[in-house]
């Protein structure tokens, strides 16, 4: 009897609850970016700045191709676009850590492994929320049409926020096996190369020869079919399940690609 009470009591000592780990690894991430806002400003001011240089160089081209303002076809990409900067910010905050040897006293942590990596990405999404809204604040100010009604921003919300979840899941599985600043450039070029080889700038029907076969391939052109679905047009599930998919399968392999690099820093 006082076995089992006492191996019991060490257990529940021993253990903390994965909940708890990822809400203060949340709070410090949200700590970082009121101490160190040089590092969260360009992550704000850039997706506006985009916003509002494609909706005048790419303009002509999107009515061209029927939209009437350039605005319902840039908003959820430089939505999308705000929320995967928050994985940068992920790796520069896990080298750090890796650095100053904080990282290793985590793992020292009696806790779930895989709180170390949801953690981090929670918030990177908490981070993202602020670009995300500026963004869509900025369309509305800019004329944005809405015949989706408020569904059409929740897609765009739902869109970015799955974007910020792989992306940062991507570079923390990046920075586990590299374990320096290039893992974090390296991400970089990956989220940019992803969303630019897609319909980012223009429908699909403008595009011809490679780009074209590239981006009809590409999981962000349905993750983006997703999100400006309703600011083109109702919400359909026929525009919805596509990028649903996507996401669903981008997370799984950027998950799986976190937990194994995470593995593989135990061994």
């Amino acid at each position: 009897m006082n076995t089992a009470t006492t191996s019991a009591t060490t257990s529940t000592t021993y253990f903390t609850r994965p909940s708890a780990v990822v809400g203060a690894l949340v709070r410090r991430t949200m700590l970082r970016v009121r101490r160190m806002p040089s590092a969260f400003v360009p992550s704000i001011a850039m997706p506006v700045f985009q916003l509002i240089a494609f909706s005048g160089a790419f303009g002509a081209a999107v009515r061209f191709a029927g939209i009437a303002n350039a605005m319902d076809w840039y908003v959820p990409l430089n939505a999308i676009q705000g929320a995967s900067f928050g994985a940068m910010g992920v790796s520069f905050g896990l080298i750090n850590d890796m650095q100053t040897g904080f990282f290793d006293r985590l793992l020292m942590a009696p806790t779930r492994r895989w709180s170390l990596v949801v953690g981090p990405i929670a918030g990177s999404i908490a981070r993202a929320a602020l670009p995300i809204l500026l963004v869509i604040l900025v369309g509305f100010l800019g004329g944005m049409n809405v015949p989706g009604g408020p569904l059409a921003i929740v897609m765009v919300i739902v869109a970015a926020a799955g974007v910020s979840t792989t992306a940062s899941a991507f570079a923390l599985g990046l920075t586990y096996r590299m374990r320096n600043m290039g893992a974090a450039t390296l991400t970089q070029f990956a989220i940019f190369f992803t969303i630019f080889l897609s319909t980012s700038q223009v429908p699909l029907s403008s595009m011809a020869s490679w780009l074209h076969a590239v981006a009809r391939i590409n999981p962000m052109t349905n993750v983006l079919r997703l999100a400006r679905q309703g600011l083109l047009g109702d919400v359909t599930w026929d525009q919805t399940w596509g990028g649903l998919v996507a996401l669903a399968a981008m997370l799984a392999l950027s998950g799986w690609f976190a937990l194994s690099g995470l593995k593989s820093l135990e061994k």
